[in-house]
């Protein structure tokens, strides 16, 4: 399958999942209109960057780190939260830096992850049935006819959003926030804050032993740009094909389709059906592209999908994002990198630990624990070794907030703690200590698959 017979709006003959039902089609095409009219978000040329990266991590040459918020939302939207988290994602980047020995390739969900799938179309409440909630994108949280009836206007402002968002981010990656010195200082006070312990500080001083040696050397931010610099990428699920479609623009420079909307784009478990909809939209842009990888994906399926999305091969296009669960990945990851080792195909393999771990607390929240997430991440490296395969990344749900939603860690929350502060719109993210906690344990696997290379 080419894409020479493959046009922006191509995805609309398909059979699609996940999509909202808009009640007014007229005013749904005239956003659209305007959407289109709209300035590129991000560049084609930044895209191309990006997949330059992620060959890199392809060929066991670099690691993937991409995290953020579960979905974004409009009442939560301020510089202060996005400066925490493009923080916690440096914070946790130096630490997988020097633990790896290899360099970062930084992902975050932002700036456009406003869409989220559901189990039901469908929510009931005391006999009331209304759309569920789909994200700020869609509808809204309230259950009330009003809120919940999707309303195309609102990608008018996701796309107004994620464009302050993104000129935020350009500001902090280029303009001296991302000092290596400073984001060291932030960890050296989360390890004094909360997270303690030999195996934390150990690394800590190995970073502060490397970059006193480069100020020795004169290599300082004054001196370097890559030291206070970083290139900072976004992505997101292309889950609300109208809004992408809107988005996608022919670049000047190669005459090839782009999704402008995002620098990277993946397609989730639940609408990665090789006749649908969003397998026919997103083989067609030129962006680096994700796919998750389920439980119920087989060897033969995903061979075919990487055959549609990526024909030719090519290395840092295609990372497929393994999301089992803590007690089915050692049984169903290990025929997955078997098939696609066998078969020579060039991808990143990436580890989410998140989507596969959610259970209801016995208090009735939604929450994750840390133990089960840390339990798939070490068994995703173990298997990615066994087979002979690089662990190129993982991808997490995550804030700069303290927040309470994912149980156990050094911050100790437990079933009666996650009300303190429950805050998420969808998913439960880790908070900004369970996270680098994450990142730290995470540095010990990057090292010891160091050593073994030696």
């Amino acid at each position: 399958m080419t894409t020479q017979n493959w046009t922006p709006d191509s995805w609309r003959s398909k059979p699609v999942k996940q999509m909202p039902v808009y009640p007014d089609a007229a005013k749904l095409t005239g956003v659209e209109a305007r959407l289109a009219k709209m300035p590129p978000l991000v560049f084609a040329g930044e895209a191309r960057r990006l997949k330059k990266k992620l060959a890199k991590v392809a060929m066991g040459e670099a690691f993937l780190f991409q995290g953020g918020d579960c979905a974004e939302s409009f009442s939560e939207f301020s510089a202060n939260n996005i400066r925490d988290t493009f923080r916690l994602i440096l914070q946790m980047a130096v630490v997988l830096t020097f633990g790896g020995g290899t360099p970062v390739v930084k992902i975050g969900r932002m700036a456009g992850q406003f869409a989220k799938p559901r189990s039901d179309d469908m929510e009931t409440r005391n006999g009331v049935s209304l759309p569920s909630f789909r994200g700020d994108s869609v509808n809204g949280i309230d259950f009330t006819p009003e809120s919940r009836a999707p309303d195309p206007e609102r990608m008018m402002q996701v796309y107004n959003q994620s464009a302050s968002t993104l000129n935020l981010l350009r500001a902090f990656a280029q303009g001296g926030y991302a000092d290596l010195h400073e984001v060291h200082r932030w960890n050296l006070a989360s390890l004094d804050r909360s997270l303690s312990g030999e195996r934390y500080r150990n690394l800590a001083d190995r970073i502060d032993e490397a970059l006193n040696f480069m100020s020795a050397c004169n290599i300082t931010g004054e001196t370097a740009a890559a030291i206070r610099e970083t290139d900072f990428f976004t992505s997101h699920e292309a889950l609300l094909l109208p809004y992408e479609q809107a988005l996608t623009r022919v670049d000047s420079t190669t005459g090839d389709w782009y999704d402008v909307s995002a620098h990277m784009l993946w397609i989730g478990d639940r609408t990665r059906q090789l006749d649908g909809a969003h397998i026919e939209f997103m083989r067609g842009i030129k962006n680096p592209l994700g796919l998750k990888c389920g439980p119920s994906s087989n060897p033969d399926d995903l061979l075919r999908l990487i055959d549609v999305l990526n024909p030719e091969n090519e290395p840092g296009r295609l990372t497929l994002i393994a999301r089992m669960g803590s007690d089915k990945i050692q049984k169903h990851l290990p025929p997955l990198l078997q098939a696609v080792k066998k078969a020579g195909k060039a991808v990143v393999w990436c580890s989410d630990p998140m989507h596969g771990n959610t259970h209801l607390a016995g208090s009735g929240y939604k929450t994750r624990d840390f133990d089960r997430i840390m339990a798939e991440v070490r068994d995703f490296f173990a298997v990615c070794k066994a087979e002979g395969v690089h662990p190129g990344g993982i991808h997490l749900e995550m804030t700069g907030q303290e927040v309470t939603e994912c149980m156990g860690g050094v911050s100790a929350v437990t079933d009666a703690g996650l009300s303190e502060r429950y805050e998420t719109l969808c998913d439960p993210r880790l908070n900004a200590t369970q996270a680098l906690e994450l990142a730290f344990l995470v540095a010990d696997y990057l090292k010891d698959g160091r050593k073994a290379k030696a």
